[in-house]
């Protein structure tokens, strides 16, 4: 290449899909709660590596509630404006569904958990995923306007 020929231009990214918006919004959210369950466990080499492997599996287990709920968020929104009793019911209900999974989900994984750590420390797993699970509602809900 000449050295006064020009540079070629990078190709224009596309844009991504929402699919691919939720994807990345759910695993900087995983990512997050494993950050501040790691701080907030204390684990020995051998309960480490136990434990790891089961909390990923928790992790997607949750996913298919997070992405269900994200999707039926995304589907609210982009009625909206438009919504009738119908959707605003559907989107509730869908909330109400998603509440219910993930306190089964919780309950399952206590159990679980606690094959590879005291109970203390399988209860402080759930007892932080929880908080933080509330958290991510509250900001969640915050952003979202009431069903019309």
């Amino acid at each position: 290449m000449a050295a006064d020929a020009p540079a070629a231009k990078p190709a224009a990214s596309a844009q991504p899909t929402i699919e691919q918006v939720l994807a990345e919004l759910r695993t900087d959210l995983q990512t997050a709660h494993s950050d501040i369950i790691a701080k907030g466990l204390t684990l020995n080499a051998s309960e480490a590596a136990k434990f790891w492997p089961l909390f990923e599996q928790y992790q997607a287990e949750q996913n298919v509630l997070i992405d269900g709920q994200l999707k039926a968020t995304q589907a609210y929104a982009d009625r909206y404006s438009r919504l009738t009793d119908a959707d605003s019911l559907a989107y509730v209900n869908a909330l109400l569904d998603r509440d219910e999974k993930i306190h089964t989900i919780r309950v399952k994984w206590l159990a679980k958990f606690q094959t590879v750590l005291s109970p203390g420390n399988a209860a402080r797993v759930i007892h932080i995923e929880r908080r933080l699970g509330l958290v991510t509602q509250l900001k969640l809900a915050s952003m979202i306007p009431l069903v019309r």
